[in-house]
């Protein structure tokens, strides 16, 4: 298969950017491995995206942008890409199902993933107890008392919606304060079902064959203890979905691609949009931003070949 434009990846600024190229009678395809929507579709509640008065679910909203694309011609193909190679007339995608595909500009919107700490039954309970989405595994906790490791927005503002679930909800942060904005964080200290505990860092998930209980480490005195709980939450950070293609591109010192303020590349004819990119924020809005202006910028590239 041959085009113009692809897009790797559908969450907000690869529909952006999607719906950006199609609009402009780009012959352009995005290639999405799952569901459209990215974390914004696994986020519950969104409150701080411009036009909606009140909070929108997530998933709706993924499900608006990919419509609204749709509706302009965009083509998505559900399929996994392993690696991006560079040729003298573009790039070849290659594919995990064994299609061959071809482009002659790209937009990188891979997104990123949540970081995981690699601790002792981190991965072994995976699933069984562990989880990084409380969107998709929180009723599955009802009436049990969880915990959840981190302090910034996304922690702060998932550990308050478990409390709709669990009958304790334990907030574990290795500072003395949150990182979460101010609102986020008044609405977790009023919050009567969830509990704070500072200076506290995860050095083990304890348990069989489901969640026990998590160990954790004072950052004060070394001391340890096991917070008993039946399931545990991470939101410690996430991780660039940059894998294939860092030997393409140029990426920062942990695999964010780095961009100019026309989300070119390092490589003439590929551009970043979104969570992928080295930048300071990652929200819905600035995706948005990013997609359309690697539209922009790849329409402009693909006139001046």
């Amino acid at each position: 298969m041959d085009t113009d434009l692809a897009i790797l990846g559908g969450g907000p600024a690869g529909l952006t950017a999607g719906m950006y190229a199609a609009r402009s009678r780009i012959p352009v395809v995005l290639i999405e491995r799952g569901l459209t929507g990215g974390q914004m579709a696994a986020t519950e509640m969104v409150d701080n995206y411009p036009g909606f008065e009140e909070p929108v679910l997530g998933v709706d909203l993924a499900q608006k942008m990919e419509a609204q694309a749709r509706k302009f011609g965009l083509e998505i193909l559900v399929e996994e890409i392993r690696s991006v190679a560079a040729t003298e007339k573009g790039f070849t995608l290659d594919v995990e199902s064994g299609k061959s595909l071809t482009c002659r500009a790209l937009i990188l919107a891979t997104g990123a993933s949540p970081v995981k700490l690699g601790i002792p039954g981190e991965l072994e309970l995976a699933g069984r107890g562990v989880s990084y989405c409380a969107v998709c595994d929180g009723p599955f906790f009802r009436d049990l008392e969880v915990a959840v490791v981190g302090g910034g927005d996304s922690a702060v503002e998932e550990a308050i919606y478990l409390t709709r679930f669990a009958s304790r909800v334990h907030l574990v942060h290795r500072r003395e304060r949150l990182r979460a904005v101010k609102h986020i964080q008044e609405r977790a200290f009023a919050e009567p079902k969830l509990e704070i505990h500072w200076n506290l860092i995860p050095v083990a998930v304890e348990g069989d064959r489901e969640v026990k209980s998590l160990r954790t480490r004072s950052v004060v005195d070394g001391s340890e203890h096991a917070l008993p709980v039946g399931g545990v939450f991470f939101y410690v950070g996430l991780h660039p979905n940059s894998e294939g293609f860092r030997d393409v591109v140029t990426t920062d010192e942990r695999g964010f691609v780095i961009t100019d303020d026309r989300m070119s590349c390092s490589k003439p004819g590929i551009f970043a949009a979104g969570d992928i990119r080295s930048k300071i924020l990652r929200q819905i809005s600035t995706a948005v931003g990013d997609g359309a202006v690697a539209a922009y910028s790849a329409q402009h590239y693909l006139e001046n070949l």
